[in-house]
């Protein structure tokens, strides 16, 4: 008796125990439902992936999951699950329908054809197998032009035809690699890096994808981007054979990069840039989109440093390669430091040409033509013998060396007194213009803040006073007016 009872109480805690389990169950169906419902589709393929752990044998849960999986583009996983359902249940006709179209998407025309036709054969008349086999035939013969127009390297047809293939097949990763070739071969570069971009979310593992992408945006002079895709192929195989060298050589190009544009633009140390800009295009002697960036830092760099020999030359090798209005702009600002006017102006003529609304070409247009017109007046800089980025301190050293040399009472009366009383009269003037930062500002503008036809001039300079002011002279000094 005692023994009969234990029997019947394993019985029943074995049902209570199914019994508790279908309940589960069947709540993550409810909440599956509910959440596909809401377009929550992540948490609803987590409650029907417990359903399925539930239970593995339900056809139609695996296809709940599935149908998730599609609507998640994740075709891979979605084909998974129906080729479980057409196990389980092989007449389930629903099912067979999604994987013909599946694998009608991909272009694997012989596999769907069969599911299309098998579906038919059970349901005559169904719509959307006839219409899903008139697309395929289609596709199909257009495929078989493909190879004889590769032959022929008419590229330009290749992608005409794949593309109208990719509106029946758009998960043909196949289709998006070859109109990828036909694109880079017709040099369209950007076109190419999206196909095969899609590539790499089509195809599992698909390291030739990632380099390819790699290679491509590095050949565009895009390296920070390069650098991303290159990661992706070493995460799937971080000793593949041409991803790991390219890897290394483009790490270190991209770090030049980067500390060169730090130093030009954060702590305009540009005498590293520049010799970061070298070390670019010493590591790359090939890629001109690479060495573009090389080259416009260098053009930016050495006019930081007035060296406009160097800034020009480097300018004009940047230019060889891309027409940027700004790089046409700094072109002109190396050739405004180097007082060549006319290059200046065609310059900024040249980027207004690309940009027409462009401030930065309007204003410095306007500030070369100002500087020309000066150029054939008073130029203060060139007075007292400094450079453009002269410190206040080298102006007023400059000044007293410059006074002291050309003051009048160094000189007999006569022609060489008069020359003296106007060279002295004008090193005075760049004194007071180039050691006032705001007279300084408007003649770097191409504005002379003392030139009486502007109504700026100021009454009551004294070239003498200054003088004494700065240096203490002892020099008496009459003006002789006959």
């Amino acid at each position: 008796m005692h023994g009969f009872l234990i029997v019947v109480l394993l019985d029943l805690t074995f049902d209570l125990v199914g019994s508790v389990s279908q309940l589960e169950i069947d709540k993550h169906l409810e909440y599956g439902r509910e959440f596909l419902a809401k377009g929550q589709l992540q948490d609803a393929l987590s409650h029907y992936h417990a359903a399925v752990e539930g239970d593995p044998t339900n056809y139609l849960t695996y296809y709940k999951r599935g149908t998730v999986y599609l609507a998640l583009g994740k075709a891979k996983f979605a084909l998974l699950d129906l080729n479980k359902v057409l196990e389980l249940k092989v007449d389930f006709t629903p099912a067979r329908l999604q994987r013909g179209n599946i694998l009608l998407k991909q272009a694997h025309f012989n596999e769907a054809e069969i599911d299309f036709q098998d579906v038919l054969s059970v349901e005559p008349n169904n719509k959307d197998a006839l219409y899903a086999l008139d697309r395929l035939s289609s596709a199909r013969e257009d495929m078989k032009f493909i190879n004889t127009l590769i032959y022929n390297d008419d590229h330009a047809a290749v992608v005409q035809q794949i593309t109208r293939i990719l509106e029946i097949c758009p998960w043909s990763s196949d289709l998006r690699e070859q109109r990828a070739e036909s694109h880079r071969h017709l040099g369209d570069y950007m076109s190419a890096i999206s196909d095969i971009r899609s590539t790499t979310k089509l195809l599992s593992d698909n390291t030739e994808g990632f380099f390819k992408l790699s290679t491509w945006l590095y050949r565009l002079g895009q390296v920070e981007e390069a650098l991303k895709e290159i990661r992706e192929c070493l995460k799937l195989d971080p000793d593949h054979k041409e991803c790991f060298p390219f890897y290394k050589k483009i790490r270190k190009i991209h770090k030049f990069l980067q500390d060169a544009r730090t130093a030009l633009e954060n702590t305009k140390d540009y005498n590293s840039c520049i010799d970061l800009s070298n070390r670019i295009l010493k590591e790359e002697p090939y890629e001109k989109n690479v060495q573009f960036t090389a080259f416009h830092y260098l053009c930016k760099c050495y006019t930081g440093t007035s060296n406009t020999t160097y800034a020009i030359r480097n300018c004009q090798e940047a230019l060889e390669i891309k027409k940027e209005p700004d790089l046409i702009c700094d072109s002109a600002e190396a050739y405004l430091a180097a007082e060549m006017f006319d290059d200046a102006i065609r310059e900024y003529k040249n980027a207004l040409e690309i940009e027409p609304n462009m401030q930065r070409a309007k204003q410095g247009l306007q500030k070369a033509q100002q500087r020309q017109k000066m150029s054939e007046s008073r130029d203060y800089y060139k007075i007292l013998g400094v450079s453009r980025n002269a410190s206040k301190r080298d102006i007023i050293k400059a000044y007293r060396k410059q006074a002291q040399k050309w003051h009048p009472d160094n000189f007999q009366e006569g022609e060489e007194k008069k020359r003296a009383q106007k060279k002295f009269i004008d090193i005075a003037a760049a004194k007071e213009v180039l050691t006032d930062d705001e007279k300084r500002a408007k003649f770097d503008q191409g504005e002379d803040p003392l030139d009486p036809e502007s109504g700026r001039h100021q009454q009551g300079f004294n070239p003498f006073q200054e003088f004494h002011q700065f240096h203490g002279s002892p020099f008496q000094f009459k003006f002789h007016f006959n």
